[in-house]
């Protein structure tokens, strides 16, 4: 089922606004159970539709940086900001000082349809964030593959590693192209996840920047460049890794393996 928009989209804000209501029911099932004094959190209000639903349900913190979508909008939901039941933020997210809690003080879960070009950006703040407990997020196909991609996939890289350290991200469905207004250029997925811990360790994600620095050169070349070659010998030997091995090759549980030698060695354990 579509509904007509009236509202005309801003390409700097990367407005797509979501027509189909099929999609939007989907993601609400799809958020996992909230547990007592979690909030949930959106970013991108547009024209409410997600929104709408979330409120049915939940207490929400919203987010959007549309000034003149604002206008519309606390009209709109003037008697559930009065209520208490919605806390609407006129404001980009990204301008907000990131500390523990980056969107809430509270421990939330993010729902939010990103807008493409910010998502990526959005989505590792949320995941550094001990507050966050998770997120049922709609992103471009293509950032949604990288985030949830498994050892051994072409998609596998960086992203992907520090993403199931935290957690089991899982995709859940594709949103095509005339399911917006207006289309983008770009299939867009649904994925979720879960986080089972909150914090990475110090350092890890730049050795994760090293290794993964020349995709398509071996692995042990790319952690050279950086770390000493004699005992990086020792450690591809030890946890029995092949010379030729690429970056995407290679599992998360081998890369803390990895991490945690390399650290020991520096601090001299």
């Amino acid at each position: 089922m579509e509904r007509e928009i009236q509202h005309t989209p801003k390409k700097k804000f990367g407005q797509n606004f979501l027509k189909d209501i099929s999609y939007i029911n989907r993601i609400i099932q799809s958020i996992p159970n909230i547990s007592q004094g979690e909030k949930i959190v959106e970013i991108g209000v547009g024209l409410g539709d997600l929104t709408d639903r979330l409120l049915e349900l939940y207490k929400l913190k919203a987010y959007e940086v549309d000034k003149d979508l604002c206008s519309l909008l606390v009209q709109k939901y003037d008697p559930l900001i009065v209520a208490g039941r919605l806390e609407l933020i006129c404001q980009d997210v990204l301008q907000i000082s990131y500390d523990k809690g980056w969107l809430d003080k509270k421990e939330y879960i993010l729902v939010s349809n990103l807008p493409y070009y910010i998502a990526s950006h959005i989505l590792l703040k949320v995941l550094r964030d001990p507050q966050c407990k998770g997120f049922v997020v709609m992103t471009q196909k293509e950032v949604a593959q990288k985030f949830c991609a498994k050892s051994k996939e072409r998609e596998f890289c960086a992203l992907s590693v520090i993403t199931h350290t935290l957690g089991q991200p899982q995709m859940l469905f594709d949103v095509p192209k005339e399911a917006f207004y207006p289309a983008p250029k770009v299939t867009s997925s649904v994925f979720m996840m879960r986080k089972n811990i909150t914090i990475l360790q110090d350092g890890f994600e730049e050795m994760l920047k090293v290794a993964f620095c020349s995709p398509r050169k071996k692995l042990f070349n790319n952690l050279a460049s950086r770390y000493d070659k004699t005992f990086l010998q020792i450690l591809f030997e030890r946890f029995s890794i092949g010379e030729n091995i690429r970056a995407h090759e290679v599992t998360t549980t081998t890369y803390h393996q990895i991490f945690e030698n390399l650290k020991a060695k520096e601090y001299g354990k």
